[in-house]
């Protein structure tokens, strides 16, 4: 079993990958080949924040990299995120950038 998960950049790109039962959104890009940022893999560094759009998703492990507000406000971390519906996600690294601003701007 798998799902449908389509991702949206802020650019106007869109794709689609079918993300396995048990797979991380994270791991389905990887095997795909999509360039969907990432970086510690287990919820705490927040690089692969998306947000959540349309559809169901659980994380897997806990979103330490998130505030309770931001998951409140749909935003997931994708490297311990698996699909339970299909889903549409925004992504890329302007998503981050929603929830740390930059200080050095």
């Amino acid at each position: 079993m798998s799902h449908t998960v389509t991702l949206e950049w802020r650019d106007g790109r869109e794709t689609t990958v079918d993300v396995r039962e048990s797979e991380t959104v994270i791991d389905a890009t990887e095997r795909a080949g999509l360039g969907v940022p990432y970086g510690c893999l287990y919820g705490a560094c927040a690089t692969c924040t998306g947000r959540l759009l349309e559809g169901d998703l659980a994380h897997v492990e806990r979103p330490r990299g998130l505030k309770p507000d931001h998951r409140l406000e749909g935003y997931v971390l994708l490297c311990v995120a698996e699909p339970r519906s299909d889903c549409r996600i925004e992504v890329g690294a302007e998503i981050q950038a929603d929830l740390v601003p930059n200080p050095w701007k």
